[in-house]
């Protein structure tokens, strides 16, 4: 029998937070084209991924985290194409290949659009701010009241509120992420490092940059950016991987995740 967080495609999550601050909130993932982004404009955070998209990250040192940027990976993250010139791409090359009566290229530009209309994440948001309550108790509270959130755009989501349960609120080991230890672990230096602790402070924080629109979080954690050259050599196994690791600044890694942390720590709101 399925939970009620299977067959909502609903889960929820741990996040701790530095100053022993622990709370619990629900992250989805749903097709782009199915959400409308959380509203930023009454938050005191000029970071804005959308019209960052629009300004293909004009990487200056004020938006750049203090780290050490090769030319390659500064020119890896500024040439990655933003969603909307992935998704006219995409529709330019499906009218080309109509036009020519290529079923293969209907085909290919079909592939094109679903890859442009990617999943992504969805958290229990308002206003621009993450929902973090310290007890299953009180988040099913606010749940079942009227009070707004993001996550209401979500189909069947009145069925899913009212069959909630405080029982049903446990938090797989997977969904329980420890952002307070990252800091510290990293200053140990490379041998000390953990890589499980690491990996899933990347995931969730790259989650949380994309749902509350934190540019410099996004930025920092951009494919070819350092810390994202801090995760693959983390993935990595063997002598040489361990190598790769030794090389990377341990002062400016710490420095980096410091200030990820703050920002999505700024963009908290506590309900309890």
């Amino acid at each position: 029998m399925a939970t009620i967080w299977e067959e909502f495609d609903i889960s929820p999550i741990e996040i701790a937070l530095p100053g022993n601050k622990v709370g619990i909130t629900l992250r989805a993932y749903r097709l782009e084209s199915e959400l409308t982004p959380t509203d930023v404009s009454e938050r005191d955070d000029e970071d804005d991924v959308f019209s960052a998209r629009d300004a293909r990250l004009p990487l200056d040192d004020e938006q750049l985290p203090e780290f050490e940027w090769t030319e390659e990976q500064l020119a890896a993250v500024a040439a990655a194409p933003a969603e909307d010139e992935l998704a006219e791409r995409a529709a330019e090359s499906g009218d080309d290949e109509t036009a020519e009566g290529d079923s293969d290229g209907d085909d290919e530009a079909g592939s094109k659009d679903a890859k442009a209309d990617q999943e992504v994440p969805i958290f229990l948001t308002h206003k621009g701010m993450l929902l973090l309550f310290k007890t299953p108790d009180s988040l099913v509270s606010f749940l079942k009241s009227k009070a707004p959130h993001d996550m209401k755009q979500l189909k069947n989501w009145s069925k899913f509120a009212s069959s909630l349960k405080v029982a049903d609120v446990t938090v797989a080991e997977d969904d329980s992420y420890e952002l307070d230890l990252v800091v510290e672990n990293l200053r140990g230096g490379p041998d000390a490092w953990e890589p499980p602790l690491l990996l899933s402070a990347g995931e969730i924080a790259r989650d949380l940059g994309y749902a509350l629109q934190l540019k410099k979080v996004i930025i920092a954690l951009a494919a070819g950016s350092p810390l994202d050259d801090l995760d693959e050599a983390l993935r990595a196994t063997g002598f040489f991987a361990r190598r790769r690791l030794k090389k990377i600044g341990t002062e400016q890694a710490s420095i980096s995740w410091r200030g990820i942390i703050g920002k999505i720590s700024a963009a908290v709101d506590w309900r309890d």
